[in-house]
């Protein structure tokens, strides 16, 4: 065999080798992609009352859902408006989230927070089952006579727990004031974590073991529903009507982001 005929074989045996060695175990793969579950922006609907849209419904009692131009001059947002102790959520039915967790991001604006009566108990985001009763309150708050002011708190109801709001003075809820909000409920430690325009509010984070209610264990449902939107629990409030905007809703695997100024 001449030398350049030894040569080119090296070359082949040395390509099949190499073709032939599997992927070592250090190779990276390729990230997962996080899941969108659900996103609206109101802007494709039509001015004027709403009982449903892409993948949600109306729920409310005494209350209204109503699509109106964005307040911010572009677009269009939705007004949640309830009467008394009403009731307006836009709901999220069917939701199978991997590992029955999930971020959400939405951009709210209460006009007014109520000043009576004593304790008055008001929800802006509530998640559940089928599985048990339990109902996971990530937004919502309570009016603290003692303070005369209302905060921001994370609750629960109907579960082993009882009926719980985990108010934090650190925590004031400001009315007629746009805020991006977010919320994360994660499976793995029944955690609920709440961020306010971009920020963490760790005095808001309840588990397992932390949250507000009995010695028992805190345990998230199997989840497959979500209400976004305003309901308060005390008759005869005051004021005695109650006006919240929404946009720019969004649940995914991953957090959203978007609300840090």
């Amino acid at each position: 065999m001449t030398r350049t005929r030894k040569i080119a074989a090296a070359l082949l045996a040395t390509s099949a080798a190499l073709l032939a060695i599997p992927p070592t175990a250090s190779a990276t793969p390729n990230p997962t992609p996080h899941t969108t579950l659900f996103r609206e922006s109101f802007d494709r609907l039509p001015l004027g009352p709403v009982t449903a849209g892409r993948g949600w419904t109306a729920d409310t009692a005494d209350g209204s859902l109503t699509v109106e131009p964005s307040t911010a001059g572009h677009g269009r947002e939705l007004r949640l408006h309830t009467e008394g102790n009403g009731r307006a959520f836009l709901a999220l039915s069917d939701l199978a989230p991997p590992g029955n967790s999930f971020w959400a991001r939405l951009r709210l604006r209460v006009d007014d927070f109520p000043t009576a009566p004593d304790w008055a108990h008001w929800t802006l985001a509530e998640a559940s089952g089928s599985d048990v009763p339990t109902l996971v309150r990530p937004l919502g708050g309570q009016y603290v006579p003692t303070s005369q002011a209302n905060f921001w708190g994370v609750g629960s109801d109907l579960g082993p727990t009882g009926d719980w709001t985990a108010w934090k003075t650190s925590a004031p809820a400001t009315a007629a004031t746009w805020q991006c909000v977010e919320f994360h409920l994660d499976a793995s430690d029944n955690r609920v974590t709440v961020y306010l325009d971009g920020e963490e509010q760790p005095e808001l984070t309840v588990s397992t073991k932390e949250h507000g209610g009995t010695a028992d264990d805190f345990v998230f449902p199997r989840f497959d529903t979500l209400k976004l939107g305003w309901q308060l629990y005390q008759s005869d409030p005051t004021p005695s009507s109650y006006d919240v905007r929404m946009d720019d809703v969004a649940l995914s695997t991953e957090r959203v982001g978007g609300c840090a100024s």
